[in-house]
């Protein structure tokens, strides 16, 4: 029997465009509508759309909303400024990453944003940890949710609202209509790009979505999985399931920017006191081939014929014309500089850990 996969209110639009679709933590979604590079250089010099209506949102509220979210992420929750947002994780008490997460402020609750894969793992971990003074409401079926990325987003977008978005801050979010629709809009994104993220009603998002795709000046293209893979691995960012875990804990993931040690107690922070203090024994690093081949997770890594690791993620970035991926490596190999062997088709090729992000847009600053 075939697997049955999920789909997003907009399965059928993507359908009426051509789209090539393929499974995606157990979703049936775009990977590409042109072709990967297309969409990519798209994104890169002009503006795309990607459907993203699979991930997870979680709405926390009430009077201890922000303790509950204190002692679940390890960045501080008290800094975010209504309207703001942060990027996050969940931990375990051993420090393993349950998620990691986005945490929008609003008026009268927090809004999260969780990986598709992982709202079953989040709903369960949230309610096990919830108290008499939270309350949690699951809205991911209730909500759809797009990507509008790339240098020329805002300026695309200007034509379908009466607002101006150039006035919302990088990681601000307010309320607002897009072609017509309410919306929440974060000046968020995974692409390394500016841009917003626009949630809405999922019973609103196919008219949100053609509304965007037949703005006036019909700028803004439609962009699969594939491309938005190849953009947030040039920029930096993470994937969940391939370059951390619940193995994982965000010092090795190179995430210690999102680690406040001095906010007070939290789930697992005993535990990244003392990694912090011993220094991890592994590091998430990137890294450019400097020999042939391009690299794919869980290739080997090699130093002096010893395995000190595995890839994570990798592929050709064409943006900048070379291959390149994460690793997961041993801590004496992961400083910059260092060189060591991919282990692509059972032949070892050389490689150079290089600084993140690989890529940096002249409009941002910043990885995610």
């Amino acid at each position: 029997m075939s697997e049955i996969f999920k789909q997003t209110p907009l399965h059928a639009e993507h359908l009426k465009l051509g789209a090539r679709m393929v499974p995606f933590a157990g979703w049936d979604m775009p990977v590409q509508y042109q072709g990967i590079l297309a969409e990519h250089r798209a994104v890169r010099d002009s503006v795309g759309a990607f459907d993203v209506s699979h991930m997870g949102e979680f709405e926390i509220f009430g009077p201890g909303a922000e303790a509950f979210l204190q002692w679940l992420t390890p960045n501080d929750v008290a800094a975010i400024a209504v309207g703001g947002s942060q990027y996050s994780c969940l931990l375990r008490p051993d420090a393993g990453m349950i998620d990691d997460i986005f945490v929008y402020r609003l008026e009268d609750r927090f809004l999260i944003v969780v990986n598709a894969a992982n709202v079953e793992k989040v709903d369960a971990w949230l309610q096990a940890y919830r108290r008499n003074d939270v309350s949690i409401r699951n809205a991911s079926s209730e909500t759809g949710l797009i990507a509008v990325q790339g240098p020329l987003a805002i300026p695309a977008l200007r034509p379908l609202m009466h607002d101006d978005l150039s006035t919302l801050a990088r990681r601000g979010v307010r309320r607002s209509q897009v072609a017509g629709v309410d919306c929440l809009i974060g000046r968020t994104g995974y692409t390394g790009e500016d841009g917003v993220e626009i949630f809405c009603g999922a019973r609103d998002i196919v008219r949100l979505w053609n509304g965007v795709l037949n703005d006036a000046s019909r700028s803004i293209q439609p962009c699969g999985l594939g491309a938005r893979d190849t953009l947030r691995l040039e920029a930096g960012n993470l994937l969940y399931g391939h370059d951390m875990d619940d193995t994982t804990n965000p010092l090795e993931a190179g995430l210690g920017f999102i680690v406040k040690l001095d906010k007070g107690d939290f789930l697992g922070r005993d535990v990244l006191m003392r990694i912090k203090a011993e220094g991890p024994r592994r590091r998430l690093v990137g890294f450019e081939m400097t020999g042939r081949g391009v690299p794919r997770a869980g290739c080997p890594v090699q130093s002096d014929g010893r395995s000190v690791g595995q890839v994570t993620s990798g592929s050709y970035a064409p943006t900048l014309d070379r291959n390149i991926g994460l690793a997961m490596v041993e801590a004496p190999v992961a400083a910059v500089g260092q060189v060591f062997d991919v282990v692509i088709r059972d032949r070892p090729v050389q490689a150079k850990v290089v600084k993140l992000p690989f890529y940096r847009s002249r409009q941002r600053s910043g990885t995610v």
